[in-house]
């Protein structure tokens, strides 16, 4: 560095990854240093600053040579395990100034020679006594793989045999036969059939150890009950999405348009993606992009970046953090809240260029069979092309990677300043859009009835099939036959909806979907 640069640096004062000292005096405070810059970001420990003053008192010759020997000897005597670092020696008046530069480690956690652990904060350091502090420290660098721990209570009867059936079939499509020799077509067999084809005599289980899914004494591992289980949340309780639609832009706001259950989100990793997506679905906007009025539109946010945002969410996130993926949606914008920083050497702009660097190896090499994302780095490009602003934060202080996706003026209708609203939790209608027509267009003479605010919810709504009765909830109403007719049957009439079975109007299992233009 340069004197300038120096003191430039000097005039910041200290901050995370730069400590002054004017003296080595104590070897023991450096080698504190120097452990909390290493299992933390990295940093610089410049010598011959007053820290308390910021006034240079540059090195002598001799002092220069002593100091980078002694740090040298700091970093390999004092840490375990040892570290390497850099020096740099730069010419001030009067003399110089030594840099000893220190990298993030790979091989967290490192401690004194006393075995205390060491984490920088802020400007200072602390002691770190938590084991899942140390967990998460060990998973950031590679040293614990937090998916392939064991989770003792799991057994096959926990599994989704349905899930797993869904995943030999894509990962193993190439290998399977079309069909038995019995005729069977492979959607005819269960998940056991498959493995036998697969390796005769094989169990579906056999192959799940073959996969190191399972360890070889029979104990599923944390990605296994993760893909797999019928309720992750019984062996994995944080393991779960919270996803609420706000009045307004506060996270703090206590009004709500909808939010999903605690129970509604029990399940392994498909679950909660089709959850988050139908969250998605039923609380943001269709935009018009057709000239007519009645057309159902599109999605406000493209649904390919919604679907990689939301995979991503849930296959990177930090598996030691106690705290669930967060899923808001705000009148200005939706936050994607993911528990734990990027991994050590990962940063937002490496992301964004389309640099793979999973966080759980075993979960994320066989997610890709159940998730639609491709686990190449190309779905992040992918979401950017759509044209959609968006802004990632590695957010330090809270441990998360948050992904805020801004949704433009036109898609939301805020409630005015007079208007009041309560939580309704999934009885609240979603705010409307406000949709203009095109102006000098004729009207045809098959032009249908205007959509009212209510019924361009219900389509919305109905993007998946539904009963009456949760369109009835939907809408806050009674399910009585006169508001059916009102709202489902008309809107059947009208084209808007379909029966899913049609051949018989009063079937106890009928529900209804949105017609697709």
């Amino acid at each position: 560095m340069t004197e300038k640069e120096i003191l430039e640096l000097r005039d910041l004062a200290e901050v995370g990854k730069v400590q002054f000292k004017e003296r080595i005096t104590d070897n023991y405070d450096i080698a504190c240093e120097m452990c909390a810059m290493s299992n933390y970001r990295g940093g610089r420990i410049v010598i011959g600053i007053n820290d308390k003053t910021g006034v240079i008192n540059a090195l002598s010759y001799k002092e220069t040579q002593e100091t980078t020997a002694t740090l040298g000897q700091i970093a390999s005597d004092m840490l375990h395990p040892s570290i390497l670092i850099e020096t740099e020696t730069s010419k001030v008046k009067g003399g110089n100034i030594v840099i000893a530069i220190i990298k993030e480690g790979t091989n967290k956690p490192y401690h004194d020679n006393k075995g205390i652990i060491w984490i920088k904060q802020g400007s200072d350091k602390r002691r770190i006594f938590d084991n899942m502090e140390l967990k998460a420290m060990m998973d950031d660098c590679g040293t614990f793989e937090a998916d392939e721990a064991v989770v003792p209570d799991a057994t096959l009867e926990d599994m989704d045999m349905d899930a797993i059936k869904t995943f030999l079939l894509k990962k193993f499509r190439e290998a399977l036969p079309k069909q038995t020799d019995d005729g069977r077509t492979l959607s005819d067999l269960n998940a056991d059939e498959i493995a036998s084809l697969l390796i005769k005599g094989k169990t579906s289980a056999d192959i799940l150890r073959n996969l190191k899914l399972i360890r070889p004494d029979g104990r599923f591992t944390v990605a296994a009950v993760v893909l797999f289980a019928k309720a992750t949340q019984r062996f994995i309780p944080t393991y779960t999405a919270k996803c609420i639609s706000f009045f307004g832009n506060s996270v703090g706001g206590s009004e709500y348009r909808d939010r999903f259950s605690d129970t509604a989100m029990e399940g392994n990793i498909l679950h909660q993606y089709n959850s988050i997506m139908q969250f998605f679905t039923r609380n943001l906007r269709n935009v018009q992009v057709e000239e007519n009025f009645n057309s159902l539109g599109e999605l406000e946010i493209p649904p390919v970046a919604l679907m990689e945002f939301t995979a991503n969410a849930l296959v990177h996130r930090s598996l030691v953090w106690t705290m669930p993926v967060r899923v808001f949606i705000f009148d200005d914008r939706i936050e994607i809240h993911s528990p734990g920083n990027l991994p050590a050497g990962m940063t937002v702009e490496s992301m964004v260029s389309g640099v793979s660097m999973p966080r759980n190896d075993l979960l994320f090499d066989n997610a890709i069979y159940l998730l639609p994302y491709t686990g190449a780095g190309s779905g992040l490009k992918r979401a950017m092309e759509t044209g959609i602003e968006v802004k990632f934060s590695d957010n330090e202080k809270t441990k998360e990677f948050v992904v805020t996706i801004p949704r433009k003026e036109h898609h939301v209708n805020a409630p005015s300043s007079g208007e009041t609203h309560q939580p309704q939790g999934k009885n609240a209608p979603t705010s409307e859009i406000k949709h203009q027509p095109r102006e000098n267009k004729a009207p045809t003479s098959k032009k249908k009835h205007q959509l009212t605010k209510k019924q361009q919810d219900i389509i919305n709504f109905c993007s998946i099939p539904r009963s009456a009765q949760e369109i009835m909830d939907r809408l806050g109403i009674q399910n009585q036959s006169r508001s059916r007719k009102r709202y489902i049957q008309t809107m059947i009439e009208d084209g808007q909806l379909e029966m899913t079975i049609p051949e018989n109007p009063n079937d106890p299992n009928q529900k209804y979907r949105r017609v697709k233009k």
